[in-house]
């Protein structure tokens, strides 16, 4: 082998070894921070949904598809409604979900709970029978105000959803006690075969308009919806309580229906999430929520939902930076999975690269260590025949001479980059040197 190509190859294996504890060091800091930041999250993600039906079981659906797209399977939980769901949420059954404002009161607990923003709002539907409110004279009358459901026999859903929490608030300000009203409490779809078979008055949901139930009703003949004109003084009573308007011909153009605008309340329903979930499936989710409600609807203009204008539970950082700057442009161009993986860890490339620019300075040092080494571990045998000199007799001279020469022999074998040459050349001086003393002698 040319010697050229030697020295090439030992000032390579020597770059190697010297180079081998910032290596060591950076392959330790990259697991510490793929540790500490988890950048790959789990690949399912359980959301609490409703009833059968219900507006939340759509939007379950919308959302195991967005997140499927990015490799991520949501397990959709069934549940009697907003309560029920934060129930779930509390006893850590699921990872997200849907919650009606002012569906639940408050607690300690919730300090485990962020939320990814308002989604959409939910209108308080009473639908009645119109043929069961009469006025005193026994015409058939608007239903307008909360007193007049007195006399009627209405479905509030069971304990699980948010209506029981919501009407008894409105029952409250209108001074009426529950338990003298004519109250079931059936799910959705037996309350509304009720309602239709003349069994019931009234049925009470909260719920968006998506609902396939509340779309049926709101086309069907002799169904009243409640109008509640005093929606301005419920929401300045109720803070989680927000004025809409279904306008005219909103369900149907072109058969003008409603007939009027239907002033209605609306309570504001927010995407919650334990504080646990991993950032990536919390950043999924609020993207995922820009596409599905980010559309013009009944009660809101495009772009108005989803919004981080919550106040009930701290906003998730995630959602925040989502709703204010879009989609990572990492994600735009490449899979969720890398560009999730660049996008956390990217930062801790960045301490990791500072760390170790100063650790960097050993390797040059270290190098021409173990390159001079070459040379310098010689000088220890040729010291000792330069010791043994003085008080050597002619026999033992003659000894250390022939030390000497295959001592010479050895170091003629070195090879060294070109610029440690010179630390060969001493070394070959030092030893003339020495050889001079014992030709002397």
């Amino acid at each position: 082998m040319p010697h050229s190509l030697r020295r090439i190859l030992l000032s390579l294996r020597e770059w190697i070894a010297s180079s081998i504890p910032l290596v060591v060091a950076a392959i330790a800091l990259l697991w510490l921070a793929y540790w500490w930041l988890d950048p790959v999250p789990p690949k399912t993600l359980r959301l609490a949904t409703g009833p059968a039906q219900s507006a939340y079981a759509e939007f379950g659906q919308r959302y195991t598809q967005a997140l499927r797209a990015n490799g991520i399977e949501v397990e959709l939980v069934s549940s009697e409604g907003a309560a029920d769901n934060w129930a779930k949420l509390q006893a850590g059954d699921v990872d997200a979900a849907f919650i009606q404002g002012g569906s639940n009161q408050r607690s300690e607990d919730d300090s485990a709970l962020l939320s990814l923003g308002n989604l959409f709002n939910e209108p308080i539907w009473v639908f009645y029978r119109q043929s069961a409110v009469r006025d005193a004279q026994g015409q058939t009358v608007r239903l307008q105000q909360v007193a007049q459901l007195r006399k009627l026999h209405i479905n509030i859903p069971p304990q699980g959803s948010g209506a029981p929490y919501l009407l008894g608030q409105l029952l409250d300000l209108n001074r009426m006690d529950p338990a003298h009203l004519h109250i079931s409490h059936l799910d959705q779809t037996p309350a509304t075969v009720e309602l239709l078979n003349q069994r019931l008055d009234a049925v009470v949901f909260v719920s968006a308009p998506e609902a396939p139930i509340v779309q049926m009703l709101l086309q069907t003949p002799g169904i009243g919806l409640m109008d509640f004109p005093q929606q301005e003084a419920y929401a300045r009573r109720l803070g989680f309580i927000t004025p809409a308007t279904l306008p005219n011909g909103v369900v149907d153009i072109a058969k003008r229906m409603p007939r009027q605008d239907v002033r209605l309340l609306a309570t504001t329903t927010s995407l919650l999430v334990r504080e646990d979930v991993h950032p990536a499936l919390r950043q999924l989710l609020a993207q995922a929520a820009v596409g599905i409600h980010g559309q013009s609807g009944w009660f809101n203009r495009a772009h108005e939902f989803p919004n981080g204008n919550t106040s009930e539970y701290p906003l998730a950082s995630e959602a925040e930076r989502t709703y204010k700057n879009g989609t990572p442009w990492l994600q735009r161009y490449l899979p969720f999975g890398v560009a999730n993986l660049i996008e956390r860890m990217w930062l801790a490339l960045g301490i990791i690269v500072a760390v170790l620019i100063p650790l960097g300075k050993i390797a040059p040092p270290l190098y021409a260590f173990r390159v001079r080494s070459r040379v310098f571990r010689w000088y220890a045998q040729l010291r000792h025949i330069e010791e043994q000199l003085s008080s050597a007799s002619a026999e033992q001279r003659q000894a250390l001479l022939a030390e000497l020469d295959a001592l010479e022999r050895r170091v003629e074998k070195i090879i060294l980059p070109l610029s440690y040459t010179d630390e060969l050349y001493n070394l070959r001086h030092h030893m003339e040197l020495v050889r001079q003393r014992l030709l002397k002698a």
